[in-house]
């Protein structure tokens, strides 16, 4: 097991609290994450991303997905079979789940469906206009003007 101590982190920056929490609680997950479902996270696009977890056997209505404190959350639970069955291998398994994701600030989820045993999220990153990088004009001003307004304010 890794120990990161992050003081320095605390000492040296203001602001930053949530990305230390996260990282502690991502390296004290690490060892107990589940693995059941498989999931896959790709970049689909430069702020658009997917999350496709297989979900064979389960329907539709018996998966959510939500979004809350920071996080998308997606579970699913089996309804009861009453059915009684006598298997010889059941390897399918359709035990009852649930998944974290931590999301980054200004992530949100765009859509999700449920097609041949995949649950697939889509997620945009969309960065309000007041933090996206923006060029200001530098005005060029020739010593002329320069001078002449200063003989007017004399």
């Amino acid at each position: 097991m890794r120990n990161f101590d992050m003081s320095p982190l605390y000492r040296a920056t203001v602001g930053f609290d949530r990305i230390a929490d996260l990282l502690d609680r991502v390296i004290a997950t690490d060892v107990a994450q589940p693995t059941y479902p498989p999931y896959n996270i790709e970049k689909t696009d430069e702020n658009a991303y997917r999350i496709s977890i297989a979900v064979a056997g389960f329907a539709a209505d018996e998966l959510s997905v939500e979004v809350r404190d920071g996080a998308l959350i997606v579970a699913a639970k089996k309804a009861a079979d009453e059915t009684p069955r006598s298997y010889l291998h059941r390897g399918i398994a359709t035990r009852a789940f649930e998944r974290r994701f931590a999301l980054a600030d200004h992530v949100r989820v765009s859509g999700a469906a449920h097609a041949d045993g995949m649950l697939h999220i889509d997620l945009v990153r969309e960065v309000p206009e007041a933090l996206k990088p923006r060029r200001i004009a530098i005005e060029a001003k020739t010593g002329r003007e320069t001078v002449e307004a200063t003989a007017l304010e004399a």
